[in-house]
């Protein structure tokens, strides 16, 4: 696929016109059709952001039917292309009728190239713009599961582990570094389950003082130490009907461990200071960066409450693990930031796109995050720079296989996703950036079962 990022498409059947506007756009790669049939040819080889369309076009320049029909052909194929009529002084009403069909604006002979070119460069801004909000809004409501931004093998077969697990209502261990989204993944799993119309009641063991937790998750009776004024229900109480989230349980001290494992083996509880066993219907979702099986070994954690909580483990690949995923998130990241801060910046520089890529981000999602929002606040261009990131970072030292038709495989795979990523999921970009045509591009993506959304 021959390709470049500027590209415009001139439909003008003058000779002399042509070669006026052909020099009129330094900042463009002009292509220039003399009639309908050509103008569809290149509209579906190079895909144009813009185009400027002679209305007078043949086999009948005296009238504008034939303009008219090749901007309904072109909007057809190409419905975000952004066409720009050139009409005579005289022809005002088919102007309009063109607007009417779905052109972009128009603009009367004699061409003065200087407003020409304004208009046609404020056109491929609004298209760049606008293709870009498409990708990311289809990254987002095209995501395997909802609120997870994943483009990696490895998340995504997370994510379909997710879907297959979520209807099936047992005890779930989310297994994975701080800041990887494993309270995001908790939600997906409750909300494409039997209970997504009931409670997810989420409790963080690490945050709350030992001597606390256990009133908080079983409730309390009136009385039942100096405070208690009257009968408080606990988190797992409220979760009745629908889901318990219980994040960092590798921290729960060892004696609630004993009565949260009486509780998922009776599914009833006793608030602290009460007597009456309490019968509660919940799923479970459960939570850790620790390693569960380690602490059992040391002691810890109990072995059968373990064995309890990981009726389903998913392990959550750290960033560093997930390739083109953090780009793909940096710009979710970059799109939120800038509606909420009122920002206008417009992307990431080179450079800061290859020091995202090779920082290894030991927070994970939650530190890429913060770094994008802290950019979006100090960055003076209109991009990102990976000073504005404040990134250290050292060059991966992944361990390389030795088969070499595994490694060829591995540097092609993370290659094509890469490519995917910068160019927005623009296959025709993509492909140019890896010096391959398009068709050669989809063979590799479908033999390495990349999916193109």
């Amino acid at each position: 696929m021959e390709s470049t990022d500027k590209h415009i498409l001139i439909v003008e059947d003058d000779p002399g016109l042509q070669s006026q506007l052909k020099w009129c756009f330094d900042d463009f790669e002009v292509l220039v059709a003399e009639n309908r049939k050509n103008a569809i040819s290149h509209l579906r080889r190079y895909e144009p952001a813009v185009v400027t369309l002679d209305l007078g076009l043949p086999p009948d320049p005296a009238n504008a039917s034939e303009g008219l029909a090749a901007l309904q052909e072109i909007l057809t194929l190409a419905p975000h292309t952004k066409v720009i009529v050139v009409t005579g002084n005289d022809d005002r009403d088919n102007a309009l009728k063109a607007i009417a069909l779905g052109a972009y604006d128009f603009y009367q002979k004699p061409v003065d190239p200087e407003i020409l070119n304004l208009i046609v460069k404020r056109a491929y801004a609004l298209a760049e713009l606008e293709r870009e909000n498409r990708v990311l809004s289809k990254q987002v409501n095209e995501s395997p599961l909802d609120g997870v931004i994943a483009n990696s093998p490895a998340m995504i077969q997370v994510c379909r582990m997710v879907e297959r697990v979520a209807p099936a209502d047992v005890t779930t261990l989310l297994l994975g570094e701080s800041g990887t989204g494993k309270e995001v993944l908790a939600k997906a799993v409750h909300e494409l389950g039997q209970r997504s119309k009931n409670k997810l009641i989420a409790i963080n063991c690490a945050a709350i003082p030992e001597n606390l937790l256990e009133s908080e998750l079983f409730g309390y009776e009136k009385g039942a130490f100096t405070g208690a004024a009257k009968q408080t229900k606990g988190k797992i109480e409220y979760a009745h009907k629908g889901t318990l989230f219980l994040d960092e349980i590798g921290d729960l001290p060892m004696a609630l461990q004993a009565k949260l494992l009486r509780f998922l083996q009776e599914r009833t509880i006793e608030r602290v200071g009460g007597r009456e066993e309490i019968p509660v219907d919940v799923r479970v979702i459960c939570a850790t960066h620790r390693s569960l099986p380690e602490m059992v070994k040391d002691g810890s954690f109990r072995e059968d409450l373990y064995y309890r909580l990981s009726e389903i483990t998913i392990d959550i690949p750290p960033l560093a693990e997930r390739g083109s995923d953090v780009i793909l998130l940096a710009k979710a990241f970059l799109s939120r930031f800038n509606k909420e801060l009122k920002r206008n910046i417009k992307g990431f520089s080179t450079d800061a796109i290859e020091a995202m890529e090779n920082y290894r981000w030991p927070g994970n999602v939650r530190e890429l995050e913060n770094k994008v929002k802290r950019s979006v606040i100090m960055a003076d261009d209109s991009q990102v720079t990976a000073m504005d990131l404040q990134l250290n970072f050292t060059e991966s030292e992944d361990v390389m296989p030795l088969n070499l038709r595994q490694v060829r495989e591995k540097a092609e795979t993370e290659a094509i996703l890469r490519a995917i990523t910068i160019s927005d999921g623009n296959i025709s970009k993509a492909a140019e950036m890896l010096g391959l045509t398009r068709p050669t591009l989809y063979s590799l993506m479908s033999k390495y079962h990349i999916d193109h959304h």
